[in-house]
Formats: structure tokens, C-alpha cells, sequence
């Protein structure tokens, strides 16, 4: 089965203060990116999707395509502001992206097959990518004709930053495994009785346990999504075009598969550490948590 890796890499990673996508964490240099990439084909993917921003095209192709062997088949796909259905045009005033949701309607033309998406900054581990090939090959769902889809959550646990708090959305799970919602609870840090203690959307405060499984935004698609991505997104825009801060992001996408029933996204859950770059000092932590995964033998080096 023909399989694609999407990868999100149009961020511009304002509170990092640069690139987090191009910067090297693996000890000759490599990217979380490329991690990602080698765990997705020795999980069965065989194509990667890039989603950016036609600026950084240049460093794309310089500090990570030219380094990958010549057996990965790859395409890039452009997120740009003024990249939307017609009759819309972007008001001149848009400076803030329209969201991770724009950014896979912007590659609808370029993925015809089932595919996993991914965050371009972030450390999945490969479990997750074997779980979603497992699941893609699973004839019984046939993602080809149908709208099955599926998440992979990690437990809290292992999201964690040594840099402050989190926000993670928490994922509720039906009896049968599938997905019935996500609660987003912002700013989770340890009180003084060793409690993970965060907020939910309405103010409240959550007691939140490390085992709880949440969302990293691994998922694996269908390409059906595709059909309703396209759909919502021109819903979005009638009502927020002329809205600066907008944002169309995936999690609608998935809410509204959930809530209209024409899918399931079953929940898959990975054992495997999380590492993620959201501020500088993040950057020692993911580094060190990679050379440990290479030297424990989960990954060569040099990783190509």
C-alpha cells in the first residue's frame, strides 16, 4: 500500500525564536524532522509531503533533503496566505497564518493515498508510525473508500517539559476505542501535593493523571478527509475572513468527524517518549533525549 508522510513545517516558531525545523538536536546534525522521516519509512511509508512556506525552501532543500538518500520520494507543497479557494482573497491586513487545517487543505492536490501527519518539530518515536501502517494495512477499514481514521496518544507522562508548564488536549475514549472528543487543558504543572494541575477551557482547574492519554497531532488519515477539509474550510472562511487571528486547525476537522458521524478515529496508544521544542531551553533536553536513543541502539549514527 502506496502511504505518504505530511509533514506541518510552515511554522514559523516565533516563541523559539527561529527555525525549529532546521535545527540540528542528533549528534552529526540531524533534525527532529529527520527522525521522523527515517521512522516513517522503516515503519512502511514511502513518500513525504512537506508543507511550507516558499521562504524557507531554499534551507529545506540544503539542511535536510539534500542529506536523505535517494530511494525517499518526496514533494513540497507551498502554505501561503494568499493560497485559498476561489472567490477569496486574502484581506491585506493577514499577517498571522489560517492554521493547520489550511496548511493539509494546501496539499489536497499532492496526497492521494492514505497518510500520517505530523508536526515538523516534534519527536514521535517510531511506535506511533508502526501503529498507523498497521492500521492502514488493515483491509478490514479500507481507508482507500471509507472515512476511518486514527490518533495516536501518548501518555502525559512522557510530554512533559522540564521548562515550565504544558498544554496538552486530553483525549476521551469511547468503549470501543475510538475517539469521542478532546478537552484542551493549558498551563499543567505539578502542585505542592504532587498533583499534575491544569485549566480547561472554561477556567476550571483539572487534576490530570501522567498516565492520561493525549494528543501530540500524530494522526493517520484517510484520504476522504480531504473531501471535508475542503468543505469546513470554506464554512471557515465565510464567517472569518476579515478576522486577522483566525485559525483553521485540525482538531475542528477531527471534532467534526466525530460529532457528525461520518468517521471514526480509533485511538492508538504509544509507549514511546514525546520531545518537543517550544522554547531555547528546550533544546539541551531534546538533545540529550535523542543521543540516549541512539547510543541505547534505536537509531544509527550518522542516522543516513
Amino acid at each position: 500500500m502506496d502511504i505518504s508522510l505530511v509533514v506541518l513545517a510552515a511554522g514559523l516558531g516565533s516563541r523559539y525564536g527561529g527555525l525549529k525545523q532546521l535545527e540540528g538536536f542528533g549528534p552529526n546534525g540531524e533534525t527532529i524532522l529527520e527522525y521522523s522521516i527515517y521512522d516513517a519509512f522503516q515503519a512502511g511509508i514511502n513518500e513525504v509531503v512537506f508543507i511550507i512556506r516558499k521562504s524557507i525552501e531554499a534551507d529545506l532543500k540544503e539542511k535536510i533533503i539534500s542529506r536523505l538518500p535517494s530511494h525517499i520520494q518526496y514533494k513540497i507543497v507551498y502554505q501561503e496566505l494568499d493560497a485559498l479557494p476561489e472567490p477569496y482573497k486574502c484581506p491585506v491586513e493577514r499577517q498571522k497564518p489560517w492554521g493547520t487545517g489550511h496548511a493539509v487543505w494546501c496539499a489536497r492536490n499532492a496526497v492521494t493515498t492514505p497518510f500520517a501527519l505530523v508536526n515538523g518539530d516534534d519527536f514521535y518515536g517510531a511506535q506511533g508510525f508502526q501503529q498507523i501502517v498497521k492500521g492502514f494495512e488493515n483491509t478490514t477499514l479500507d481507508f482507500q473508500k471509507n472515512h476511518h481514521h486514527c490518533i495516536i496518544s501518548y501518555p502525559l507522562g512522557q510530554t512533559l517539559s522540564p521548562h515550565g508548564s504544558v498544554s496538552r488536549g486530553l483525549c476521551k475514549i469511547n468503549d470501543d476505542g475510538s475517539l469521542s472528543g478532546i478537552d484542551e487543558i493549558v498551563n499543567i504543572t505539578e502542585n505542592e501535593n504532587g498533583e499534575w494541575v491544569g485549566t480547561d477551557p472554561e477556567g476550571n482547574p483539572r487534576v490530570v493523571g501522567v498516565s492520561d492519554p493525549v494528543s501530540m497531532n500524530l494522526f493517520g488519515f484517510s484520504p476522504k478527509l480531504f473531501d471535508r477539509i475542503d468543505s469546513l474550510f470554506h464554512e471557515f472562511l465565510q464567517k472569518n475572513l476579515i478576522k486577522p487571528k483566525a485559525e483553521f486547525y485540525i482538531p475542528t476537522v477531527v471534532n467534526d468527524v466525530i460529532r457528525s458521524g461520518t468517521g471514526k478515529i480509533r485511538v492508538e496508544k504509544s509507549q514511546d517518549q514525546w520531545f518537543g521544542v517550544t522554547n531555547p531551553g528546550d533544546k539541551e533536553h531534546v538533545g540529550n533525549g535523542i543521543q540516549q536513543l541512539v547510543k541505547s541502539g534505536k537509531y544509527p549514527s550518522p542516522l543516513w
